[in-house]
Order: structure tokens, then C-alpha cells, then sequence
């Protein structure tokens, strides 16, 4: 058992109650940190690295104090003192290392390799400002610099540093580590991060805007920079070569530290490449080996044996091109490997959609990654069938004993036990803690048979959890929400294909409901979260439609008690541990065949809230294992959209013209939203909607409001829906990051 009065008076000279929360806090990372470094990094011979533009491993704090065994006895001690540990948590600045769900999957699966005692480090960037810091003002997003470095962090420097050659210079890294132990572990590992001592912030002019040719100064300010210009796609190129190359020298360098001859470099390591950001690794990493005396035809067969891609998207514009001309502005001498590459792929295979190189001169990363690696997996069952059936069927017929699944997970740790601790607790009296590590073993929650006492604790906790984002929302943006509402849930990054624009669709029709007076049964409150990216505009003019209607209802005395609209600023990790657990309705509503996974929609249904969505991504795999009874299923199948865009029949003016429809999209550019927006957005919006709607926002619309409406009517009758509730509950357990990481483990990566 810690003494945390001794540690708080040797660092402070004050007891507990004395301190303030910054300095517990500080008292805290002290305290975690020393017990990380007590545990050896795991040295198993074979190790993955799982390279990643992003890493959203948001606060770290609680996180790490459950891994560490050290959580209960921590607020136990600083409860007796009359400190509340949520509280010194928010005094933790948090992470700005990622964006979405891309992001958020590669932090569980950090933790995952830990806990299950794999040998695996995260090697990423070590962005200063990360993405951005949103914010609203006059109904629109804007974004800030998101400064979350401070003097004393999780960030330990490493003494590693390593030359990494671009066309005209040459840049030296600095390597900083994060200690991710695994649940109660006796190893660690590490995320490994890379760093330029040149980075200057005093560049960055008028909220994130900088001077995109200055690499030295610019290289690690910010996550995926604009690259709507060619500066900024030069400058994606610079950081995803600076990432891999760094990676490349830590991978060979750490392997000969083994032992390794290099010839038998795959017996020491495997690549994960995560999406298309860091393909480069793969000509880097043959250019380092040929460097080192191995010829070519040996390299290309070492790099294939031990590189893995997993892909992320059906989206055909997040499958990385980059223009060649582009690649012999910034890394020349990776040129004429990739070119060598190309080469022998169209020696053997006549089909040039299957080239690397294509007619346009345009690099398609995820081709060489297919190519010159030995595992291609999905992230959802659909998903992966789409890949083998329809986007990558070229590559399926070429290579089906590459392709595999591997259905995305979450880790329990972050997203039950810290995020919602009552019901972690409950969890831990019904079932033990078995779970914790094994959790199907949540699935014996069906064979409880005092229900009643079950669904009215499940029922205080959601209330209990209800009140907690009440406070969160009054503190983070003096937003006040009625608990006793139902509780409409939409966090994830703004795009069209994840169609908040139908969600907000769905609050025109509730608000025109409600004017005609059909007063609801229970009021309702829709709660958006996401960034849109800078040059994402669509995106942006959603957003500021979702903000336009918040305003117009709140002002409303005959709405707003029945209907509420809240768009959380600069949504983050943080805020979705207070979202998630307070959440009624789960909306993963993205077009079918569009979303890969999704992994929000795991963490609604662990923590109780019921899902409304296509069947899409894991919905899919959620649809299955919960049945038709407990799930809100609308829209048309995957294969039906699928049809619709080969044969281009979807015709959007033809569903706006329909007499439920028209109203909805007519309201944007109502006398009532333009007197509170700016027309240019609403007017751009409408016109998207009713002439393109690539997204087929139109399509489903209908359904999902028929669906919503009877899912509401539904949640009056408390004993059937806590019914579902439970079955949800139970069988998350299959999307645990754990089996997620297992599978990878057994089928890809064989390590000891």
C-alpha cells in the first residue's frame, strides 16, 4: 500500500488537504511514473511496431493507475482527505496526438499488447499542437493552437536520436517515450514518439495557419496539416517520412541490439502499418538494408515477410496518392526503389489497377502496401468482405491468403472501469472481476434472475452518470441540460459520410413536430461532438448549421423544455468519458458500406446506451450478437448502396422532392435559421443536400426518423428497455481490444 500523505509532504512539504489539486496531480504523475519505471520494457526477441500518424491516448492519469494496481487505494486515500479524484484529474492537460476513431483504436491496442504481455511499441509523431483546439463563436468553428505540452508530463526523453535525409538538408530527431503498462503487468511497453529541437511555434499566425515551407520550424506543430494546397501536401510528405524513417533506424537498430544479422530481421520484428500514413516505411526500410550491404531482391523479401497493413476505409479519397513528382521534391532517393517496386509488379501482373505507379504518375501507397507486405486485414466483418468483393477485389484475386479480419475493440480498461465507475463497481458484486481480463465473462449478466433489483441499479447509475455530464456541460461550456431527458448521443469527427446532417435533419422535423404541437412525451436532448478539418467545408457549414439550431430552440419558450440541442466544443477523449456513460440513444447512422468499423459504437453499448444505426461497420457485428429485439436498425443494406453508386442512380433532387423531405431541408435556409447564420453556409448546405448528397443523406431519412420516433416511444416502457440494455451490456464483451489484439497476435504478428 502507497503513503500518499508522505510522497505529497516530501514533494510539497504539505499534507493532503493542504495541496492543491495541480499539486496532487503532479504528486500523482510522480508516483505513476515511478512505478511504470520499476517495471522492465518487455524484451521478448520478437516485437511489433505499430506505426501510426495518430495516437489518441487521451489523459493518462486514472489510465495508468488502474493498469498499475494503484487506482483504488489512490482515491480511497485522497477521498479520506476530502479530494475528489476526477477533480486533480482535470488539472492534466490532455494529449493532443490524434483526431478520431483512427487515432483512439491505435491508443486501446497500445494497451492491449501490454496487458496481453506482447512485445509492441507505438512509434508516432510528437506533435506539439496536434489537430486543433475548436471553438465557437457566432455559430461557427474556428481553431486554435491546441497547446497540451507542459514542463513535467508523461513525455520522457529519450538519449536516441537519429539523421533523417530529405532532398536539400538533412534533420536530426529527438525521440521521447510514454510508458504504457499493461493491466497489472509485470512488464511495459512504450510509445515511442518523434521529435525535431527546431520546431518553433512562434511561426504560427491567425489560429493555426503557418508557414508551410518552413520545415525546420514547422515539421511536428501540427496532426495532419491542410493539404488542400501544395505546400501542405509537401508538408504531409516531410512528416511521414521524417515518422518512418525514424522508425525504419529504431526497428534495425533495436534488432541488432538482439542479436539480429539483419538477413534475419523478420525473426525480430514485424511492421503494422496503421492506414496508408506511414507506407514510406516500406521503401525506407529496403533503402536502410541495401545501405547495409543486403542487395535488393534479399531486402524486398525481408521487408515483405515482416510488413502488415491493416486498412482503414472504403473512402477512396483517404487511400493516400501522392503525386511522384512530390516524393522527388522531398525524399529523391526513395524514387528509384519505388520506381523498382512498380517495376516489378507490372513485369508479373497486366492489370493496372493494381500498379503503384499509375498512368498520372500518382504513388497509390496502399497498392505497394498490399504488395510488399504479407497481411492485409479489415476492421469489421463488412468491411472486409467490401475489400475482398468490391474496393480491393483486384488485389483479393491476386493475393487471398493475405487478406483477413480483424474486427476493431475497445479497451475496457479506459472505457468502463475509469469512465464509468458505478457501473464497473456493480459489475465487479454480480460477476467478480474475472472479466477485467477475460470479457465475455460479462455475458453471465443474462443469467442473473433478479432482474428487477438489476434494472433499478442500472437505472441509478445511467441517472447518476446523467448528472455528471450535467456538471461537465455547465463547467466546460455553461451549457445546462435536463438530466431527466433522453439522452441523443452523436460523437465522432464531422463528415458527411457519418451524416451528423441527417441528425440534424431529424431536430428540424422534432422542432416542426413540436411548433404543430405534438408535445413529446419526455423532452429530448441531441448532443453533437467532432472537428471538422480546415479545409473540409461541408463539414464546417454542418456544424454551423447544428449551432444555428441550438440557438433558435433554446430561444424558443415553446420548444426548448421538450427539445434541447448541445454541440460539445473541442470534443475530446475527456469529454467522451463523460458522454458515453450518460448516453440513452447511440447514433452510428453513417451511410451502409461507408464506415469501416466505428468503435464508439462499442463503447455505448459497454456502458448501457441502446444503438440507432444502418448496418454498417460493426453495427453489423453488433446487430448479430444483441438480435433484431435490441438494436434500432434503419436504412438500406451495404450491397443496395453499393448498386446505387455503380450504376449512378441515386438521384438526390428526386427524395428531396418527396413531401416529407422538403420541409426538413427547405428550414436551413428558413427566414428563422438565416436570421441567426451565415447565409453563404446555409444556402452552400442546402444546395449540397438537394444536388449532390454523395452521402445519400436523402435516402435513408424517412426510415431513420420513423425508427427514431419509435425508439423513443419506446424508452417509456422502462422494464423492456432496460431488458435490452442488459443484453447489450452482456455481450460487449466480444469487443474487447484484448481479442482484438489476440487475433492479430495468433494470425499476424506470431510473437512469442
Amino acid at each position: 500500500m502507497i503513503d500518499l500523505q508522505k510522497l505529497v509532504r516530501d514533494k510539497y512539504d504539505k499534507t493532503i488537504q493542504e495541496a492543491s489539486n495541480e499539486e496532487l496531480y503532479y504528486a500523482l504523475l510522480d508516483l505513476s511514473k515511478q512505478s511504470s519505471n520499476s517495471k522492465p520494457n518487455n524484451s521478448s526477441k520478437k516485437k511489433v511496431y505499430y506505426i501510426s500518424a495518430e495516437f489518441l491516448i487521451g489523459k493518462l492519469l486514472s489510465n495508468n493507475l488502474i493498469n498499475l494496481g494503484l487506482y483504488e487505494d489512490v482515491k480511497s486515500q485522497l477521498a479520506d482527505a476530502g479530494k475528489d479524484l476526477i477533480e486533480i484529474e482535470s488539472m492534466e492537460m490532455e494529449p493532443s496526438l490524434g483526431n478520431g476513431g483512427l487515432g483512439r483504436l491505435a491508443a486501446c491496442f497500445l494497451d492491449s499488447i501490454a496487458t496481453l504481455g506482447l512485445n509492441g511499441d507505438g512509434v508516432g509523431l510528437n506533435y506539439h499542437f496536434g489537430l486543433f483546439k475548436q471553438v465557437f463563436r457566432d455559430n461557427q468553428q474556428f481553431t486554435q493552437p491546441n497547446d497540451w505540452m507542459t514542463d513535467e508530463s508523461w513525455l520522457e526523453k529519450s538519449s536516441k536520436t537519429y539523421e533523417v535525409p530529405f532532398a536539400h538538408f538533412k534533420l536530426e530527431s529527438t525521440l521521447y517515450d510514454i510508458d504504457v503498462p499493461g493491466y497489472k503487468t509485470e512488464t511495459k511497453n512504450r510509445l515511442r514518439l518523434f521529435d525535431l529541437g527546431c520546431v518553433d511555434s512562434s511561426i504560427i499566425r491567425d489560429g493555426i495557419n503557418f508557414d508551410k515551407t518552413n520545415i525546420l520550424k514547422n515539421l511536428t506543430l501540427f496532426l495532419y496539416p491542410d493539404d488542400s494546397d501544395r505546400q501542405g501536401e509537401l508538408l504531409r510528405i516531410f512528416q511521414q517520412y521524417f515518422m518512418v524513417s525514424n522508425a525504419a533506424q529504431l526497428i534495425i537498430d533495436e534488432a541488432l541490439e538482439k542479436g539480429s544479422n539483419l538477413h534475419d530481421l523478420a525473426d525480430y520484428a514485424v511492421i503494422q502499418i496503421n492506414d496508408t500514413h506511414p507506407s514510406l516505411v516500406i521503401p525506407e526500410m529496403i533503402r536502410l538494408l541495401t545501405e547495409k550491404g543486403i542487395n535488393m531482391d534479399e531486402a524486398v523479401e525481408i521487408v515483405k515477410s515482416m510488413t502488415a497493413y491493416t486498412n482503414h476505409t472504403i473512402l477512396a479519397e483517404a487511400l493516400e496518392k501522392w503525386p511522384l513528382d512530390f516524393l522527388e521534391e522531398v525524399v529523391p532517393h526513395l524514387v528509384p526503389i519505388i520506381q523498382e517496386l512498380d517495376r516489378r509488379i507490372k513485369l508479373s501482373v497486366a492489370d493496372s489497377e493494381t500498379h503503384i505507379i499509375d498512368s498520372s504518375g500518382r504513388v497509390h501507397m496502399a497498392h505497394m502496401d498490399i504488395h510488399y507486405g504479407y497481411s492485409v486485414n479489415g476492421v469489421a466483418a463488412l468491411h472486409t468482405d467490401i475489400l475482398r468483393s468490391s474496393e480491393l477485389k483486384v488485389f483479393y484475386d491476386l493475393y487471398p491468403e493475405k487478406f483477413n479480419n480483424k474486427t476493431n475493440g475497445i479497451t475496457f480498461r479506459r472505457w468502463l472501469m475509469h469512465c464509468n465507475p458505478r457501473l464497473s463497481r456493480y459489475l465487479d458484486e454480480l460477476l467478480g472481476h474475472g472479466y477485467h481480463h477475460d470479457a465475455s465473462e460479462l455475458e453471465t449478466l443474462l443469467d442473473i434472475q433478479e432482474k428487477d433489483s438489476l434494472k433499478t441499479e442500472l437505472e441509478a447509475i445511467k441517472t447518476h452518470n446523467k448528472r455528471k455530464l450535467q456538471r461537465y456541460l455547465q463547467s466546460h461550456q455553461g451549457v445546462t441540460v435536463n438530466p431527466d431527458s433522453i439522452f441523443d448521443i452523436q460523437i465522432k469527427r464531422m463528415h458527411e459520410y457519418k451524416r451528423q446532417q441527417m441528425n440534424a435533419l431529424y431536430v428540424i422535423y422534432k422542432y416542426l413536430d413540436i411548433k404543430a404541437g405534438n408535445i413529446p412525451e419526455r423532452p429530448l436532448t441531441v448532443i453533437f461532438g467532432g472537428k471538422a478539418a480546415p479545409a473540409y467545408t461541408i463539414a464546417q457549414d454542418i456544424i454551423h448549421l447544428i449551432l444555428c439550431l441550438s440557438e433558435l430552440i433554446a430561444n424558443d419558450p415553446a420548444v426548448s423544455p421538450h427539445l434541447q440541442v448541445v454541440m460539445v466544443e473541442n470534443y475530446n477523449v475527456t469529454a467522451a468519458s463523460f458522454l458515453i456513460p450518460a448516453a440513452d440513444i447511440s447514433e452510428q447512422i453513417s451511410l451502409a458500406s461507408k464506415e469501416a468499423s466505428g468503435t464508439g459504437n462499442m463503447k455505448f453499448m459497454l456502458n448501457g446506451a441502446l444503438t440507432l444505426g444502418t448496418d454498417d461497420g460493426a453495427n453489423v457485428e453488433i446487430h448479430e450478437l444483441v438480435g433484431s429485439e435490441n438494436i434500432y436498425i434503419f436504412g438500406k443494406d451495404s450491397q443496395t448502396v453499393i448498386d446505387l453508386y455503380a450504376t449512378e442512380s441515386y438521384v438526390a433532387h428526386s427524395f428531396y422532392e418527396q413531401e416529407g423531405i422538403k420541409p426538413l431541408v427547405d428550414f436551413i435556409v428558413s427566414s428563422d435559421l438565416l436570421a441567426l447564420g451565415n447565409h453563404e453556409r446555409l444556402y452552400r448546405l442546402h444546395n449540397e443536400l438537394i444536388v449532390k448528397d454523395w452521402f445519400m443523406t436523402l435516402l435513408d431519412l424517412e426510415d431513420y426518423i420513423a425508427t427514431k420516433e419509435k425508439m423513443l416511444a419506446d424508452y417509456e416502457d422502462r422494464d423492456a428497455w432496460l431488458d435490452k440494455v442488459i443484453v447489450n451490456i452482456a455481450k460487449a464483451g466480444f469487443f474487447s481490444s484484448d481479442r482484438t489484439i489476440a487475433q492479430y497476435n495468433e494470425d499476424i504478428w506470431k510473437l512469442s
